[in-house]
């Protein structure tokens, strides 16, 4: 015979519904927010950015966006880590460099050095609009990194990773508490014109 379950105290029963309410929210929030984003458009822009990691998923969307809108430069962050071999392979190899090929190393392996670097790139080639591409979870984060730190008009077009349920959840949190970062703690001092 089960035991029966001992009643929740009323405000018990109010507090575990509303951390539940709470958690689906974000869920929900966080779904649309770091997997169903497909861009509405995409256009021709100056060049197209590839971030560094999960180079297997975003090289072939990268490559496809330069041939597809016939953007003249593909630039790859370079950063001999162990996600990153097929982008690290395109800029050892004996093409590289080319005028339609810039890599470049940012001088701290994540999104805000990254950020950084082209900003730096964009505003040293007079680029005045730029595709970055990246996996789907990281794309609100960079983006906003992106705006901070150059005046080019960003466009983001994201890779679809293949990952479990527990991935995504990770994703997930890595991800929802990155944006609060950045938005708490902005990287660059970039003034937009028209905002």
């Amino acid at each position: 015979m089960p035991l029966p379950l001992p009643a929740l105290h009323p405000v018990g029963a109010r507090v575990l519904a509303w951390i539940s309410g709470a958690a689906l929210l974000w869920l929900v929030f966080a779904f649309q927010l770091f997997v169903n984003v497909d861009p509405l458009s995409v256009r021709r822009t100056d060049a197209v950015i590839m971030l560094g990691g999960a180079a297997a998923e975003r090289l072939p969307v990268a490559q496809q966006m330069q041939r597809d809108y016939g953007i003249p430069v593909l630039v790859l962050s370079h950063t001999d880590t162990p996600g990153n071999t097929a982008a690290d392979a395109a800029c050892n190899s004996s093409a590289f460099p080319s005028a339609q090929l810039l890599c470049f190393r940012p001088d701290e392996y994540d999104t805000r050095g990254e950020a950084r670097a082209i900003g730096r790139i964009a505003e040293a080639n007079g680029w005045k609009s730029i595709t970055v591409v990246t996996s789907s979870y990281h794309v609100a984060r960079a983006q906003r990194l992106m705006e901070q730190c150059t005046t080019a008009d960003v466009q983001m077009v994201n890779a679809h990773p293949k990952l479990s349920l527990g991935q995504w959840l990770r994703r997930f949190v890595i991800e929802t508490g990155g944006l609060i970062d950045v938005s708490l703690r902005p990287e660059c001092a970039v003034q937009r014109t028209g905002m």
